[in-house]
């Protein structure tokens, strides 16, 4: 995984990790869930995956958007 730059400061988001359909989240909780073009949609998944790497607004997409369309929850 790659850690997330988080640069707020403030995110709950520790890390994430980005495949073609998919992306995958872990919390500063140590939860880790995986969100996929099936669950979530492809258009929030690519979103998702913009923030990701730009290290700022995932944690709040999520909770605002995307809460519970988590594919599975790993941890």
């Amino acid at each position: 995984m790659q850690k997330y730059r988080n640069t707020s400061g403030t995110s709950g988001v520790h890390a994430y990790e980005i495949t073609q359909t998919q992306i995958t989240v872990q919390f500063t909780s140590g939860s880790v869930y995986v969100y996929n073009y099936i669950s979530t949609g492809s258009n929030n998944i690519e979103y998702m995956k913009t923030l990701a790497v730009r290290g700022s607004g995932l944690n709040s997409f999520i909770k605002t958007r995307v809460n519970k369309k988590y594919t599975r929850r790993i941890r």
